[in-house]
């Protein structure tokens, strides 16, 4: 037996992983520690850590905490750098807007979450949580299985709390460049400047420059990208719209509904935002419609909401105020409200053409994390969308942290370009546009696993995709009251059938796994 052992180990394969600015020599075997790291006869298994990093991750939401913690697991050196003065990225409440309700003024004071006061979960808690810290129902909690963004803020600072996160975030600290390095550091190191905001007669959120320090350099191996997506607005194009002398104000901006009472409102888009806040502002306005693409949508009244209507998109706006939709009808509103998304923002980062944003196709990225010219050195987490954005930034960073420690190896460059090019052609011959690059469903299951077993773990429960998918659904069919009408008993039943007597109503959530 020892001479089977000695043979399998003698003809293992080698390989060589460039990370920043050192070759990784790494010894792997189809064999070896198989068992400890839970693969198949299939799989190839690696050797422990090999190497430490110096990380800048930018960011202190869900997909920089996510970062940060898998990453200082791995032994690495982190930084997490966040602007605001608390952690939570989107999660953390502004009552304040910009002073510029479209986000289109360069100059703006910029308020880092769009957030509304009202705003509830739109995928339920069991599918909210780590794999390994589940988003429990606490006694004295928000109880609902899709709870208020406060609940969800509290959850986020225990995680930090418990892993010790904090230690790692230079809070009120912005990044202003991201760059490589000079010379024949160009593709081995990062410079990172960053400057702290300077704190006096308390708390600010000003955007004024002397509110500043000066800036900082300093050099990492490697630059995490976690500065999320939900600030940067997106605006529809609309035909006459400079004309146009009523208000207009993008949902970013929206926190109550109170300032449209009375007025006559046209919402344009019909997503979950515009989903939650048409039903909200209706209640205080005198009517409200709602303009979208989707073609089969049903045009009139929208269910048993007596002064919401549902419209073809706008086909022009006139300076009177009269507005004009696609099917025919019009209306003379006070109020637009564009519930149409965001783009994606790093304007921070100097990357040469290397990576760049097309009609909200950032990349080229390598299963939305690696740009293959800069990889590994440069990643951005979080990318995904309609998604489970908790899940799926850890296991995007445990992937990350794995490959910068040399446990995990990344195709070549020219084969991850490859993989790129063939996602992109795929997309063109189903006709999905690129705005839809980084939309995960219907493959999102198939994403997450592919994560996991990049680091050696086992596939995820079925429940966990039949829960999404069902929950989907109910956004995108609009369905009034689903967060309420949840069946916490049927999806307790059927957790419970696969993962055991783990999980009952949330209160354990006990899909906890090992995943150190």
């Amino acid at each position: 037996m020892k001479s089977i052992f000695r043979f399998l180990i003698t003809t293992c394969c080698l390989g060589y992983n460039k990370i920043g600015k050192f070759y990784v020599k790494k010894v792997y075997t189809h064999y070896i520690l198989r068992r400890k790291y839970r693969t198949t006869p299939n799989d190839v298994v690696s050797l422990p850590m090999v190497r430490s990093v110096r990380v800048a991750v930018i960011g202190a939401g869900v997909a920089g905490l996510n970062a940060a913690r898998e990453l200082h697991r791995e032994g690495h050196t982190v930084v997490v750098f966040e602007k605001r003065h608390d952690l939570g990225g989107t999660w953390l409440y502004d009552s304040r807007v910009e002073s510029d309700s479209l986000s289109l003024d360069p100059a703006r004071t910029v308020v880092e979450t769009s957030l509304y006061h009202s705003l509830r979960t739109n995928i339920p808690r069991q599918i909210m949580g780590f794999l390994d810290y589940p988003f429990a129902k606490r006694r004295h909690g928000d109880q609902r299985t899709f709870p208020g963004h406060e609940e969800v803020l509290r959850f986020l600072n225990e995680f930090a709390d418990e892993f010790r996160l904090r230690e790692l975030i230079r809070f009120s600290t912005e990044v202003v460049r991201v760059e490589r390095g000079e010379g024949r550091k160009r593709n081995e190191e990062w410079v990172v400047g960053s400057r702290r905001r300077r704190r006096s007669g308390g708390w600010s959120e000003s955007e004024s420059e002397s509110e500043w320090g000066v800036v900082v350099r300093e050099v990492y191996d490697a630059v995490v990208v976690c500065n999320g997506h939900f600030t940067e607005p997106q605006l529809a194009d609309v035909p006459g719209i400079e004309k146009w002398r009523g208000y207009q104000i993008h949902s970013h901006n929206y926190r109550v509904p109170e300032p449209f009472t009375g007025q006559i409102m046209v919402l344009i888009g019909l997503g979950p935002s515009a989903f939650d806040i048409s039903k909200e502002v209706a209640t205080v306005a005198k009517e409200v419609h709602i303009a979208a693409r989707a073609p089969n949508i049903t045009v009139g009244k929208w269910g048993h909401h007596d002064n919401i209507w549902l419209h073809k998109m706008i086909e022009f706006v006139d300076e009177d105020g009269k507005i004009v939709f696609q099917d025919g009808s019009s209306v003379h509103a006070d109020t637009i409200l564009y519930c149409t998304g965001y783009k994606y923002h790093f304007p921070f980062i100097e990357l040469d053409g290397i990576v760049t944003i097309d009609d909200n196709r950032v990349g080229p990225l390598y299963k939305h994390v690696f740009p293959p010219r800069l990889a590994p050195s440069l990643s951005f987490i979080g990318m995904p969308k309609q998604d489970t954005p908790f899940l799926t930034t850890q296991l995007q960073s445990k992937w990350l942290a794995n490959v910068l420690s040399g446990k995990v190896f990344l195709p070549t460059e020219g084969d991850m370009m490859s993989d790129i090019k063939n996602y992109y052609h795929h997309m063109e011959e189903t006709g999905l546009p690129k705005r839809f690059t980084h939309y995960l469903p219907p493959n999102e299951m198939e994403y997450r696993n592919w994560l996991l077993a990049q680091v050696g773990m086992p596939p995820l429960k079925e429940w966990r995709g039949k829960m999404f998918r069902e929950c989907l659904k109910s956004v995108m069919t609009k369905l009034d009251g689903y967060r309420d009408q949840w069946d916490d008993d049927y999806w307790d039943a059927i957790i419970a059938s696969q993962e055991g007597n783990l999980l009952v109503n949330g209160q354990e959530v006990g899909v906890a796994e090992d995943i150190s």
